[in-house]
């Protein structure tokens, strides 16, 4: 992520790169091929170990800088900046630069939409 880039700045309409997951949850009936397209990304990006562990630490701080991501996640700051990245396209987290750092937060309505459309 450069200084200048957008891609996790803020709360883009649709969530990023993933629109919204507005359908009917799965149990209720077929997923027609877009749905199942926006929700098999999201997944996607939940699908690695590091990145679900990565989710779970800012959800359960609320706010969490990329400085802090470090030693919890044993991994370099460029991995980190790669997994956030891929989080934030999916509509997961949420990032505001302050100075040198990203402070990140988990976007609690893609988490609803989640659970919604996995019929919890």
């Amino acid at each position: 992520m450069t200084a200048g880039s957008n891609a996790h700045r803020g709360r883009p309409e649709g969530h990023g790169a993933v629109g919204a997951l507005d359908s009917a949850p799965l149990t209720d009936a077929p997923l027609d091929e877009e749905d199942a397209l926006a929700l098999a990304r999201v997944l996607a990006a939940l699908a690695d170990p590091v990145r679900l562990r990565l989710v779970s630490i800012v959800a359960s701080h609320g706010e969490v800088c990329s400085c802090d991501l470090e030693i919890p996640l044993a991994r370099s700051q460029p991995t980190i900046s790669h997994h956030t990245r891929i989080l934030a396209e999916a509509g997961v987290l949420v990032g505001e630069k302050r100075g040198r750092w990203t402070w990140w937060q988990v976007v609690p309505e893609r988490i609803v939409e989640l659970r919604q459309a996995l019929g919890g």
